[in-house]
Parts: C-alpha cells; sequence; structure tokens
C-alpha cells in the first residue's frame, strides 16, 4: 500500500505537504496545481488517509451487525399519528445511509411469548416501556445488564446508563404558551392525550407531558382554568370529537394548545362546522409540524420537533458505543416555533399599527 512518502517523491513536494493537503489543512498555502497533482498521485496509487481506513473498517464491522428497534406503537398508532413513525424512518433511512441492513422491528403485541435479545448487537427503544407491566422492559434490563448498547428515543429511564435522544417538552411547552400570552389571550385551553405503556392486554395510562407543563405554567400565570382541558387519543378524530365537546359547553377560551398537528387538524373542523372562525375567535398553536400542519384549512402555527433527526440521531449514538464509546450521552433536540395563520399573530399586528 503506498505512503505518504511515496506519494511526496511522485509529486516531487515534502511529506508534511502531502499530509497536509490529503488532510484538508486550510492553513496551508500551496498552489491549486501543487494541490491538484498531489490529489492525483494519491489516487493513482490508491492511497487511503487514515480516517477513510478507519471509516471502511468501521462500515464493514457494522454491516454484520443486528440492530432491534423496540417500538412501543402499533401501526395503526402511527398511522393516526406521524410523530413516531417519523422517528421510525429516520431510524430506517440511517441504518441504511450506514450500510446498516440487518435491522427488526418488534411492535407491543410481538412480546407475547419473549424474545432473546441477546442475538442482538444493539437495541433503540421508541417510546416508553412501563417498568412494572411491561414483559419487554424485564428482558431489556437483563440485557442490559450485560451490554449498555440501547438507545432510548422520547425519554431516558437512566442518564447514567444509556444514552437517550429527547425533546424539552417543558420548553416547547412554554414556547407556545409564550407566544399566546405574548398576543394577548388570556383564556387558553389544551387539548391532548395521554401516554399509554402497554403490552399484550396490560397498560398503563400517564399523563402527557405537554399537559403536566401546560398546567404548570397556567397556574403560575393564575389563568389556569381545569374545565378548559381536554384529553383523548392523539388522532384526527379525537381532536375533532374533543373541541366539538369544548364548543357545547360553551364559553369557548379565545385560544388553543393542542398537542398534536392530526389532533389540530380535527379540531379546526369541528370549529369550522360550527361557523367558528380560526383565528378571529380561537387561536390554536399545536405541536410537531408534520406536512399536513401546512395545508390545513387554516395553515396551522406549531412548534416542530425535528422527528427524524431523533431516529438518525440515535443510530449514529448506537453505532458510536457498538465502536467503543463507554460514556452514556443524552442529546435533547431542539424545538422551534413556525408561525402560521392559526394563532392570530397577523390579525394581532394589523390591529397594533391601524
Amino acid at each position: 500500500m503506498a505512503t505518504i512518502k511515496d506519494i511526496a517523491e511522485r509529486a516531487k513536494v515534502s511529506a508534511s505537504t502531502v499530509s497536509r493537503v490529503l488532510n484538508n489543512d486550510v492553513t496551508l498555502s500551496v498552489s491549486e496545481d501543487t494541490r491538484q497533482r498531489i490529489v492525483r498521485c494519491a489516487e493513482e496509487m490508491q492511497y487511503k488517509t487514515v480516517r477513510e481506513r478507519k471509516r471502511e473498517k468501521e462500515k464493514l464491522s457494522i454491516h454484520n451487525k443486528r440492530i432491534g428497534i423496540v417500538l412501543n406503537k402499533s401501526v395503526e398508532e402511527e398511522q393516526s399519528d406521524p410523530y413516531f413513525l417519523d422517528i421510525r424512518q429516520g431510524i430506517e433511512d440511517e441504518c441504511r445511509n450506514r450500510g446498516l441492513f440487518s435491522t427488526e422491528l418488534f411492535r407491543p403485541n410481538c412480546f407475547s411469548f419473549g424474545y432473546p435479545f441477546d442475538e442482538l448487537d444493539g437495541l433503540i427503544v421508541v417510546g416508553r416501556l412501563n417498568v412494572k407491566t411491561v414483559q419487554v422492559y424485564n428482558e431489556l434490563k437483563e440485557y442490559s445488564k450485560k451490554r449498555a448498547n440501547v438507545v432510548y428515543i422520547d425519554y431516558s429511564p437512566c442518564d447514567q446508563m444509556f444514552d437517550s435522544v429527547a425533546v424539552d417538552f417543558e420548553k416547547a411547552t412554554n414556547m407556545a404558551l409564550d407566544h399566546l400570552l405574548s398576543l394577548g389571550y388570556k383564556s387558553i385551553g389544551f387539548i391532548g392525550a395521554c401516554q399509554v405503556e402497554k403490552f399484550g392486554q396490560k397498560k398503563q395510562i400517564m399523563d402527557d407531558l405537554r399537559k403536566i407543563f401546560f398546567e404548570k405554567r397556567m397556574k403560575q400565570e393564575g389563568l389556569y382554568r381545569p374545565q378548559d382541558t381536554y384529553i383523548g387519543n392523539f388522532t384526527m378524530s379525537d381532536g375533532y370529537e374533543l373541541m366539538k365537546k369544548a364548543i357545547k359547553r360553551k364559553n369557548l377560551p379565545e385560544a388553543f394548545f393542542i398537542a398534536s398537528d392530526p389532533m389540530a387538524v380535527g379540531a379546526l373542523k369541528a370549529l369550522q362546522e360550527n361557523k367558528i372562525d380560526v383565528p378571529t375567535q380561537v387561536a390554536i398553536v399545536s405541536f410537531n409540524d408534520i406536512e399536513m400542519a401546512r395545508f390545513a384549512s387554516t395553515s396551522l402555527t406549531t412548534i416542530k420537533v425535528h422527528t427524524q433527526e431523533m431516529g438518525k440521531l440515535a443510530v449514529k449514538l448506537l453505532l458510536d458505543r457498538l465502536n467503543g464509546r463507554a460514556i452514556p450521552i443524552k442529546v435533547t433536540v431542539p424545538t422551534e416555533l413556525v408561525v402560521r395563520e392559526s394563532c392570530g399573530s397577523q390579525l394581532k399586528r394589523k390591529a397594533t399599527y391601524s
């Protein structure tokens, strides 16, 4: 195999110059002709830098790895709320990009008879798994005693042991409420869902973090009204039904924070049927920023979550672990406010300047 010295002799330059050119040292002052001559000689002699050789070695070792994806959502739940679907697609896309094709997907109903996780080199767990009632959690626990090659997405059971990729739901919720409060809304309702941890026929229902942080912030502001909180499932149909319930109760809030874009689209439909205009009569900020949010009957102001990037980051963390990293890392993916029509900010701005 060719060395830097061999390339230097053919290109008639020093070995240090060859090294700096091939490693893209931008501080090196050398003519473009000399740079191209060095690169051409390296290609002709089939030279590979240390970084390139390391990447090829990692790719070869990764190709034979078996990775499991544990997804605590059914196919139907994925389709009704694309949050977890996008995360899974991010995982699968990154696996393909890394030449890692030996992946297996497991859903809750696949665990009736358990699964020998010991056959896998690593696991990516998407969504919460109940420590008390989920049998697979015990299998994961046993697997984790032997290996640390488990990455959790959307929550972290133990930051001292495992890698995780998460969203700061408190910051995201406050971002939505900051925006609505800044526009002068005082009466703000919440439409959301519970988190369900399940295995087989067993399930445990818990408050969603967006609901928890919504209540916390509204209480701090002295504006919390429990009667304006509506809870169902993360589906378009439940968003529709919950908004219909809110309309029937009269005294509709001036604005709503809705925990998912599909629920918000359903809520928009209910308001439209009742001839309640968004945003002049009711403002909405939702969550996730799926493609549908841009094309809703009134385009949705929403908190953008980089869901596919969460999946890709999980794969990178797992491969990094498999390559020897011992220290666990928690990555908090930032969110951002995407302002469109449904919050009424344009109307408020016009009123300010009129």
